[in-house]
């Protein structure tokens, strides 16, 4: 009789050990979401590992972010497989609506932190991700489940993470205190698994942000693959791992490739390197899984929060040439003050007064609009490629309607949506040109302060670009960044056409899916593996999507274009999306001309 060498006794035994674990046949799983990843940016060079499960699995040839296409929004749809209206997580960036203790009593802030998530669950209650989410559904039967990556979209998919009741590793864990110097709300950890990720990775807590985010990945990867995944293994339980990889979205966003011009822009080597930085974790994972011989039972889901462009300060002339940018940062604020004939006051800044005429902008590009910060006329998030616009008081329709007036004759807008109870309060063509926030599924049973207007910025092709149709994409952005660096939140083809993959033992082999699919679809299809029934809260949800597994056959699909009554100079707000069954899939929107991907009208 042959003798196996130690080594392969140990290898053989590491690999049926899972198969003892799940004799009872439940499904694990691996989550992973490259934050900001474009469906075209993807190659067999820069990224080998996506290349390889895109074609070796199910290609989403006709994916889709939810719109606004920003990463907490779409990050609340894959936890729950609920749109927005439901999950009340309208923007990363949002008026909330109370004093939020952690950020020292703001009441416009940045979602991704922990903090602030966790007071958010706290004082709104199921206003705010009130839906179970998969992790959590998961984790009442049984699975052990653990979320590792980015600081905010992380803790979204399991909140009761931030109380220890999950494994939560994000870019505070251990840390006490954030990059601002306030409390980070980071969620405590098993102190043996505490020690273990420290050993792996020799260091206690995450190194900074960096661009391309080598390091901290880097830190995360091991945490994840060198310590995480051995003690899900350990347990003897089927489990979900979640990744959410930061790049290439802060690499995007930073990157100095063409600093004042568009081109590379957000196609340059940096942007490149960061998605290759993406997929060298996810390589990480698959290695991981096959070494301890999890692979075979496990499906593995790839999704990307949104798209993403490269930033325009201004409107390009007819021959696709950049003026020079005029579009100051927090310009929305600026404008609607103005408009409104008020003062603005920062409120990242302990609502301070912002003095224009001394140079001043508000420090994130939000604003707190009137005559006292603590009572508002109107109040601004800045998100980027849409901002958010509420309006308070006995004033607020009046107002709104002003600035609404004001918005249809700027070049830089396009496309509106309005409340509808805005909307409904008077003669609904008091708006025309806009539609309503319902048709973008903003409007459910959340009961979050729900913006009054929310605002598309103009998309447009970058002259002299080769890289591809929807790689080749800038827009408008109201943020501190500045032009040739990147950006997102429009309703741009370009950003919701986000980068989706699926392979393991429950989905097909090499096929490619010609079905629209969303972010919001994930959390239905793989509570459909494991078995698990998610009561809904709230009717704006995804649906499973069955022609991607074995067995299952692709529905009916069908086009469909809103079109808002014509306003001011037959400008109308157009809305391309397809539907199966009920569910929606925002292809395109805006003013037709003014977004990249709005074709049919």
């Amino acid at each position: 009789m042959r003798l196996l060498p130690l080594a392969a006794i140990l290898f053989l035994a590491l690999a049926l050990a899972p198969a003892e674990a799940n004799a009872a046949g439940k499904r694990s799983l691996v989550i992973f979401v490259s934050d900001g990843l474009r469906y075209d940016s993807i190659t067999r060079d820069n990224a080998p590992t996506m290349w390889r499960i895109r074609h070796e699995g199910v290609d989403f040839i006709n994916s889709h972010a939810l719109y606004p296409t920003l990463t907490t929004a779409n990050a609340s749809a894959i936890a729950t497989g609920h749109y927005l209206g439901d999950t009340g997580d309208f923007a990363n960036t949002l008026y909330v609506g109370f004093p939020v203790t952690c950020k020292m009593g703001a009441v416009v802030v940045f979602l991704e932190d922990d903090c602030v998530l966790h007071e958010m669950k706290q004082h709104a209650g199921d206003d705010y991700l009130g839906q179970t989410t998969l992790l959590q559904a998961a984790r009442a039967q049984g699975y052990l489940t653990a979320v590792v990556g980015k600081l905010g979209p992380a803790a979204i998919q399991d909140l009761g993470a931030l109380d220890g009741k999950a494994i939560l590793v994000d870019d505070v864990a251990n840390k006490p205190k954030g990059a601002d110097g306030l409390a980070s709300g980071s969620a405590p950890l098993d102190p043996a698994l505490a020690a273990d990720i420290a050993r792996v990775t020799g260091a206690a807590v995450p190194p900074l942000v960096s661009v391309p985010n080598v390091d901290q990945q880097t830190y995360l990867s091991k945490a994840a693959t060198l310590a995480v995944l051995p003690y899900l293994k350990k347990s003897g339980k089927p489990f979900i791992l979640f990744f959410w990889s930061r790049d290439p979205d802060a690499s995007q966003h930073g990157q100095t490739d063409s600093l004042g011009t568009l081109a590379p822009g957000i196609n340059g080597a940096t942007s490149n390197a960061a998605i290759a930085n993406a997929d060298a974790s996810l390589k990480a994972i698959t290695d991981a899984l096959a070494t301890l011989g999890l692979a075979k039972n496990t499906d593995i889901f790839l999704t990307a929060d949104h798209g993403f462009a490269t930033i325009a300060k201004s409107v390009p002339t007819a021959d696709g040439d950049l003026p020079p940018s005029h579009l100051p940062q927090g310009f929305m604020a600026i404008s609607v003050a103005s408009w409104l004939g008020k003062k603005i006051f920062d409120p990242d800044q302990s609502s301070a007064p912002v003095y224009l005429d001394n140079g001043d902008h508000p420090s994130r590009g939000n604003g707190l609009i009137g005559d006292d910060p603590n009572s508002p006329d109107a109040i601004v998030a800045a998100n980027g490629g849409s901002d958010l616009l509420w309006f308070t008081g006995p004033n607020a329709r009046a107002n709104a309607k002003t600035v609404f007036d004001h918005l249809m004759r700027q070049d830089y807008v396009s496309g509106v949506f309005v409340n509808d109870a805005l909307m409904d309060a008077g003669d609904p063509k008091d708006f025309a040109g806009a539609l309503r926030t319902s048709d973008i599924a903003l409007n459910g049973v959340s009961h979050m302060p729900a913006p009054s207007i929310v605002v598309n910025f103009r998309s447009f092709a970058v002259k002299d670009c080769s890289a591809g149709e929807l790689l080749c994409v800038a827009e408008i952005a109201d943020t501190n960044l500045t032009v040739g660096q990147g950006m997102h939140g429009s309703l741009s083809r370009a950003e919701t056409r986000n980068f989706m993959a699926a392979i393991g033992p429950d989905f097909k082999a090499r096929y490619a899916d010609p079905v629209p699919i969303s972010n919001a679809d994930i959390t239905p299809t793989l509570a459909h593996i494991l078995g698990l029934h998610i009561a809904p809260h709230g009717d704006l949800s995804g649906r499973v999507i069955g022609e991607a597994l074995k067995g299952g056959k692709a529905p009916a699909v069908s086009h469909k274009i809103l079109s808002a009554i014509p306003g001011p100079g037959g400008l109308q707000t157009v809305l391309q999306l397809q539907l199966v069954g009920g569910t929606r899939y925002f292809d395109a929107g805006g003013f037709p001309g003014r977004t990249v991907g709005l074709t049919g009208h």
